[in-house]
């Protein structure tokens, strides 16, 4: 059943309403025009609740702007979305275009901080969010009495002489829900063994962020980065207003998940006062623990750079030769493939706020 504006319809209840379904919920496909965004395809998706969001079809399939009930929900750099024949792979090059979004894609066969691993420079961050994707696939269609809407590509990480790996992703939503979903299989596509690191790099910024807002995550230890996130590591989970020359903090959770391998964790500002009859909003992360070992919180309350990353990884953020030294980097075997799965939503109310809380507070009390 479709919910939507306080009731729930089959689909031949709401077909008598409506020619055309777009009308409530829809995929458009449409091709960004000015300056160093131009050329960018993009796949803007309505599912009728108030949740719109669009994903970069020419940018790894990663996901930028999105709002609900138009409140904006992500965090939009100042660099703006830059089309993928401006990446710069070398050193932090890739930070002029790191549009920020609701997704950005780190990986595949490399991540985190720039460095030297053995003889290759690698910069920061990986190429993957930088190859535009082939073989795009977007529809809508019922399902019964459920209307779905899905977009799908394939982008492949290649060179002669070295790795060659493709990310299929899916990504879904259903009419009258305010969640997304994404699918991703990454496959190596060689006979040879190759590195492996990923980071699902999740932006949220004001008014989600803003002083007084929480991060709720059943986190088991939390580990700073480095001096300056051991400074603020007992307040990890609470945030403040933009502070100028503040200094980005981040830290690795080892989190807990539910009985079913999955973790569950939502930012949220309960003091948003969204209409007149509810108040707080939010967003959470659901996803399989499962090939995702590692929670990275990215905190930077700067002016003009306010931003919360939620980033679930299979490595941190320290750059390959680390991972490697340290015992820690990941690898697919030839042919091998893995699956990640998300689920991305959105919390309306103290309500559910509340109920989000509980479901971690439940999750840590089994931990003890």
């Amino acid at each position: 059943m479709v919910r939507l504006y306080g009731k729930s319809f089959s689909r031949e209840e709401i077909l008598r309403y409506v020619g055309d379904i777009a009308q409530i919920a829809r995929v458009r496909h449409f091709e960004l025009l000015d300056g160093n965004e131009k050329s960018v395809e993009v796949a803007q998706v309505h599912t009728g609740s108030g949740l719109v969001f669009e994903i970069l079809l020419g940018r790894g399939m990663d996901i930028s702007y999105v709002s609900y009930k138009g409140i904006p929900l992500s965090w939009c750099s100042q660099t703006g979305t830059v089309a993928a024949q401006f990446f710069e792979p070398e050193g932090l090059g890739w930070l002029r275009g790191f549009h920020g979004g609701l997704l950005t894609t780190c990986g595949l066969t490399y991540a985190g901080a720039p460095c030297t691993d053995g003889d290759k420079n690698l910069g920061l961050h990986g190429r993957i969010s930088y190859i535009p994707a082939k073989v795009v696939y977007m529809d809508s269609f019922w399902e019964g009495d459920d209307y779905k809407l899905v977009v799908k590509g394939k982008m492949r990480e290649s060179m002669v002489f070295g790795e060659n790996v493709s990310l299929t992703r899916e990504i879904s939503a259903y009419a009258g829900e305010s969640r997304l979903f994404i699918h991703d299989i990454v496959e190596n596509m060689s006979c040879y063994e190759i590195e492996h690191m990923i980071i699902y790099h999740i932006n949220i910024g004001f008014p989600l962020v803003d002083e007084g807002s929480r991060l709720l995550l059943p986190s088991l230890e939390v580990i700073p980065r480095d001096e300056e996130a051991e400074k603020g590591k007992t307040e990890w989970n609470i945030f403040s207003p933009p502070v100028v020359d503040f200094k980005e903090k981040v830290y690795y959770h080892r989190v807990k998940p539910d009985k079913n391998g999955n973790v569950n964790v939502a930012l949220v500002n309960a003091n948003f006062n969204n209409g007149e009859n509810s108040k707080g909003i939010g967003i959470y992360v659901k996803y399989s623990i499962e090939g995702l070992m590692w929670f990275i919180e990215w905190k930077m309350m700067g002016v003009g750079t306010y931003v919360v990353g939620l980033e679930p990884a299979n490595c941190q953020v320290g750059g390959r030769a680390k991972e490697r030294s340290e015992g820690r980097l990941q690898y697919l075997k030839p042919y091998e493939r893995k699956e990640y799965k998300l689920e991305i939503g959105v919390l309306s109310s103290i309500e559910e706020i509340e109920d989000f809380q509980k479901l971690v507070n439940d999750v840590l009390q089994d931990s003890k």
